[in-house]
This record gives C-alpha cells, sequence and structure tokens, in this order.
C-alpha cells in the first residue's frame, strides 16, 4: 500500500503482471483533491503509459484500470471493483498465465514420460 498513487510507477504496475495478477487497479484521490498536490494526475498519466505497454505486448490493455474517489465512496469503489473483476473475467488469464500454465503442464508431461 502507498500513502499516495504518485508513488507508483511503471514497473510496479507490469511487476504486478509478472507475478501473476491477471488485472491491476489503481484506485486515487478524486483529482484536484490529492493531499501530494498532484499525485493522482502522475498516476493517471503512468497507469496510462501501462495501458500502451500492454496493448503493445499483447497482453491486453483493458486489464490495468485508474479510478479516482473519495474515501467517502464506499458504494463507488464497490461498484468500480465488481465491473473490473467482471471485465478481467471476461477476459480471462492474463497470456503470461497462460503461458505459464501451458509450460507447467509440458513439464509434468516430460517427467511422466
Amino acid at each position: 500500500m502507498l500513502p499516495c498513487t504518485g508513488r507508483i510507477d511503471e514497473s510496479l504496475l507490469l511487476k504486478a503482471f509478472e507475478n501473476g495478477a491477471d488485472g491491476v487497479m489503481v484506485i486515487g484521490c478524486l483529482e484536484g483533491d490529492c493531499h501530494y498536490v498532484n499525485g493522482n494526475i502522475r498516476a493517471r498519466a503512468r497507469v496510462e503509459r501501462v495501458y500502451t505497454i500492454l496493448g503493445q505486448i499483447n497482453i491486453g490493455p483493458d486489464r490495468v484500470r485508474m479510478y479516482n474517489l473519495s474515501a467517502g465512496e464506499g458504494a463507488k469503489f464497490a461498484a468500480f471493483a465488481n465491473e473490473f473483476v467482471g471485465k478481467i473475467e471476461e477476459l480471462g488469464p492474463s497470456p503470461i498465465n497462460m503461458s505459464r500454465k501451458a509450460e507447467h503442464q509440458k513439464s509434468i508431461q516430460e517427467v511422466e514420460r
């Protein structure tokens, strides 16, 4: 957990996929209402760069999203989370996880021979 989404780096988001995430949600404070002045604006730019990268490497840009909420918007958070989880379920496992699963299955078959 970070004190501000402005501390999120592109490599951290990409590392989540490398570590097995099928999707990544970034939740920041409302734009214009950042305690750290413009951290959420920097975070949005970084998320947008990761969005582009995921499209270029065929993982899928829809696997990363940023939302801006205030601390008092619990119902809105739940709606966004449910929407995002639904989208990730629709997309299925990330291509990274699919590749790992196939490699694992192949290893098992080789051992069984």
